[in-house]
């Protein structure tokens, strides 16, 4: 296969706050699906990953947690890479922006910036955003909260170090609007014209006083250097980017080819980064792709709304192909894609179980019977056969075409289609019924040729999304063509070769029984934790206006059953003096039954976050008591009316 040149990508670095969510997870899934791919057609290509490491967050963490801030973010960088690992992906270097070399390039960019008076000094006066990490102005807010995530933020006056963006909006501009596939899909790049550029840009704040953790201002140590040039310099100073002189692999691999990175931080890398790049003379970027997020139904992930899934959790349950798998084929180009357990099982039994592994499973089983595992040469064709090459060779094409814009989902489901129009084409040659007649033995041949060069397409195609099942694939088929060019013409399976034993790929799940032990996981995990919490002597005080955000209301409940999937939970409806009904999911089950429920009054949270309980949706909370271990009492109001306010 001939060289077809570099290719650089790299994902956005994890930020060491927390273990990631299997949503942080889908990034560096699609990544590395990318980077396999483009080595697949004969790229030479260098995958980047990594942690975001420094801030005021991570000092705040780090001090709760009672430890050094160091100490804390090898513990969070340590799982995050082990994370990567577990999900098998290719990236070849994980930088941490705590790394000694990193540190000193980086000192070594301010510096060079400063000196050239892109940088310069002042004073920031405005509010913060201690999460997002983020100054605003008054006018920028919404509702008085953070643009970005919508949490609260706090004035904030420091003498700051701020870098020009002003000064290179015109160029910035010109630069977009001459490469017009920088800022990808179409919407991001909109979105960043529209309602940033063109309004005007405000220089950056890139340091701070007010906190110690971070890359210190060689030359003006009450400072140190913010998280823009700190964590964005991390694509250049992973290969050897030095203003004093860059190395050879520097060179070779920048620009990059593209930037993955969630469609929350576009403007840090499609405005703050090119601008950082061209006041140091360096070139920008090829690409920035903006994907969206993955959302646990319709919500995002949040450990304070009980609804994060975890990776590793994940692949204990159905393996690292199956979520990688997941991953890949359920999220849009464009808009937030999905995950619940209940989806994922799903998508598991009809994808992976009954369409790709019933295909492989099937035909190497046929191959073993009908001709003892030896694969017979093709010399009995009919017009279906075409239909079948024709289609592969398609998919070859469609897949290119998808990876050529990232519609990584849409080229799953290409192979999907392959995987299903071989099905059709066993239904249509029917393989059984030639192997009755001993003058069909050299069609029968043909026929599971076919099916075999057919299954030795998908498995080339997939192994950028499931390396796992790729292999074992080859291994049944015992097929060692597994290069991108051998698909530029159907009939690389080699006749003469003896298969392997049919093993299924993926074994059916059990819905109801997994969602079961999922929601008694939950459970065992929740009361674990409650009991893991100290004791408090006394009571933790609140202000009024903490209590008054808590809405208490008199609700009937008109309707009570059991949920089969969770022997604890009870699915309740109630009135609350709304025109609609409301339901909730309450894990009483133990100590109620539905018919003990119906027609009392009880008191509710009104206000509560909904969330998804065992495939249930629940828009609220009862108020219950724990009287001892094994007892819990609901606080019933009964006389009270519906709707009734409780404060």
């Amino acid at each position: 296969m001939a060289d077809k040149g570099k290719f650089y990508i790299t994902t956005a670095i994890a930020y060491t706050s927390r273990k990631p969510h299997i949503g942080n997870s889908y990034e560096i899934v699609l990544t590395d699906a990318i980077a396999r791919y483009k080595r697949l057609q004969g790229y030479d290509v260098f995958m980047l990953t990594g942690t975001d490491e420094h801030g005021q967050k991570i000092e705040e963490y780090a001090n709760a947690s009672g430890v050094t801030p160091k100490q804390y973010v090898d513990k969070v960088a340590g799982e995050i890479r082990s994370i990567c690992d577990l999900l098998g992906t290719s990236y070849d270097k994980f930088i941490r922006t705590t790394d000694d070399y990193h540190e000193k390039v980086v000192q070594k960019i301010f510096k060079k910036l400063y000196e050239q008076d892109d940088i310069y000094k002042s004073h920031y006066e405005g509010m913060y955003c201690t999460p997002c990490e983020s100054f605003w102005t008054e006018s920028q807010l919404v509702d008085g909260k953070c643009p970005d995530c919508g949490r609260e933020v706090k004035p904030a006056k420091e003498e700051a170090y701020f870098l020009r963006l002003s000064k290179y909006q015109k160029q910035l501009e010109e630069f977009i609007e001459s490469n017009e596939n920088f800022i990808y899909p179409e919407s991001r790049k909109k979105e960043m014209i529209n309602n940033f550029i063109k309004p005007g840009l405000q220089d950056l704040c890139v340091s701070r006083t007010s906190f110690k953790w971070g890359i210190p201002v060689d030359f003006d140590d009450k400072h140190v250097v913010y998280v823009w040039i700190d964590a964005l310099s991390n694509y250049i100073t992973a290969i050897g980017y030095d203003p004093d002189g860059s190395s050879e692999q520097y060179k070779k691999y920048w620009p990059a080819d593209v930037h993955i990175i969630g469609k929350d931080i576009v403007r840090f890398h499609t405005i703050y980064w090119p601008i950082m790049l061209m006041a140091l003379g360096e070139p920008l970027p090829k690409q920035v792709f903006g994907h969206p997020w993955l959302l646990f139904g319709e919500d995002k992930m949040s450990k304070s709304r009980g609804n994060v899934i975890y990776a590793d959790d994940l692949v204990e349950l159905l393996g690292v192909d199956a979520v990688r798998y997941y991953l890949l084929s359920e999220m849009p180009y464009t808009s937030d894609g999905s995950i619940t357990y209940e989806t994922i099982i799903e998508r598991y039994n009809s994808d992976l179980a009954n369409t790709f592994g019933n295909l492989v499973n099937r035909t190497i089983a046929m191959q073993n019977k009908y001709f003892d595992g030896v694969i017979c040469e093709p010399t009995v064709s009919d017009a279906v056969d075409a239909e079948l090459k024709q289609f592969a060779l398609d998919t070859v094409q469609k897949v290119e075409k998808c990876f050529e814009t990232y519609r990584v989902a849409d080229a799953i489901e290409a192979i999907l289609n392959l995987a299903k129009r071989s099905n059709k084409y066993i239904d249509e040659t029917m393989p059984w019924a030639l192997a009755k007649d001993e003058s069909q033995k050299a069609r029968l041949g043909t026929v599971l040729y076919n099916l075999l060069e057919a299954i030795r397409y998908i498995a080339v195609l997939l192994s950028p999304f499931m390396p796992e099942t790729a292999e074992k694939i080859f291994a049944q088929m015992n097929c060692d063509i597994k290069d991108y060019d051998s698909l530029e013409s159907f009939g690389g399976t080699k006749a003469g070769v003896k298969v392997g034993a049919a093993e299924a790929l993926f074994a059916r799940i059990d819905a109801e029984k997994m969602l079961a032990e999922i929601a008694a996981k939950q459970e065992a995990a929740a009361k674990a934790e409650e009991k893991a919490k100290p004791e408090i002597e006394g009571l933790a005080e609140i202000a009024f206006e903490d209590f008054a955000k808590v809405e208490l209301r008199v609700a009937e409940i008109t309707a009570c059953e059991p949920i089969k999937k969770a022997k604890k939970l009870l699915k309740i409806t109630v009135n609350d003096g709304t025109s609609e009904p409301r339901q909730i999911v309450s894990g009483i089950a133990p100590w109620y039954k539905p018919e003990d429920l119906v027609g009392k009054s009880v008191v509710i949270v009104a206000n509560l976050k909904p969330a998804k309980l065992c495939g249930e949706m629940s828009n609220g909370m009862l108020l219950a008591g724990d009287v001892s271990e094994d007892d819990v009492k609901v606080l019933f109001v009964d006389g009270m009316p519906a709707g009734t306010r409780i404060r």
